[in-house]
């Protein structure tokens, strides 16, 4: 091992300890080389560049899970960088969804009485955000007394601004029905892993989705009705592979579009738009917003 950068994974014929090799994940992570909100490589690509079985592997990324410099994988994606480096963005300064989000989850998730409130396309950036938290829930490293999720997401019945076919010949019911079926998965994802906390850690968990009559342009997150994160979604052409069909679609990747936060106490600014923000979203609930079926 390289001690200046820890970038040698390996130095002859030793095989590195998971110890080892978490140590030099991490300094991997501390000297910017893996950046926060990145994904980290696969446990296979891992084992390769090591010399190691996937188990060493995986105890590998538990030591730095533990350290909390990894959000938790779900549903075959990828963990992420969870820890700014120095010489990183600033949590104030925008940022890709899938760099600020994961963060400012957990912060929220760390008060006695946890609120979220959001409007997006899908679930999906949600669920992966949470999936830290609730592995801290579950091993009881957190310890809320009551979460309250609230989500609006588009109508099932809708013609979707987007994502639709890039071309007004393309086969609009295939693109429509794949982005139903993400919005539903990650849907039952996001409540069903909740609520289970009411049984297997004993906490107040109220989870509902309402639906939209109305594609929704942006993104937002409202957290314990102290923080705004507003993005835009930024509509793009790009192929996508829909029921083994290359499709060519209109669509914007929530991942990627950039959080702009703004925090309760953060001046008057701020403050206005936390304010009116949380007054918009819960005026769409109680009017528009109406219950969801996740068939």
């Amino acid at each position: 091992m390289n001690s200046a950068d820890g970038q040698q994974a390996t130095s002859g014929p030793h095989k590195p300890s998971p110890t080892e090799v978490a140590e030099i994940l991490t300094g991997r992570i501390r000297a910017g080389h893996l950046q926060h909100g990145q994904r980290m490589p696969t446990q296979e690509q891992l084992a390769e560049e090591f010399g190691v079985e996937r188990r060493a592997i995986r105890q590998a990324l538990d030591l730095l899970r533990q350290e909390g410099l990894l959000s938790a994988a779900i549903k075959g994606a990828p963990a992420r960088i969870t820890q700014p480096v120095v010489g990183s963005a600033s949590t104030d300064e925008p940022q890709p969804t899938d760099a600020g989000l994961g963060p400012r989850i957990l912060s929220a998730f760390r008060e006695p009485h946890v609120r979220v409130d959001a409007v997006s396309l899908t679930a999906e950036s949600l669920n992966l955000a949470i999936a830290e938290p609730l592995r801290l829930m579950r091993t009881g490293q957190l310890t809320p007394e009551t979460v309250k999720v609230r989500l609006m997401l588009p109508s099932r019945d809708l013609a979707l601004a987007f994502p639709r076919p890039a071309e007004d010949s393309g086969d609009s019911r295939l693109v429509h029905e794949h982005w139903l079926s993400l919005r539903n998965s990650h849907g039952r994802v996001l409540r069903s892993s909740l609520r289970a906390l009411r049984t297997t850690r004993d906490i107040d968990v109220e989870v509902t989705l309402r639906v939209l009559p109305f594609t929704p342009p942006m993104k937002l997150y409202l957290l314990n009705e102290c923080t705004a994160l507003f993005a835009f979604y930024t509509v793009t052409k790009r192929r996508e592979q829909i029921e083994d069909t290359s499709t060519e679609i209109y669509d914007a990747l929530g991942s990627e579009s950039v959080l702009f936060p703004f925090e309760g106490g953060g001046g008057t600014r701020d403050e206005a738009f936390v304010t009116q923000s949380q007054a918009w979203f819960d005026g769409l609930w109680g009017t528009l917003a109406k219950e969801i079926t996740l068939g």
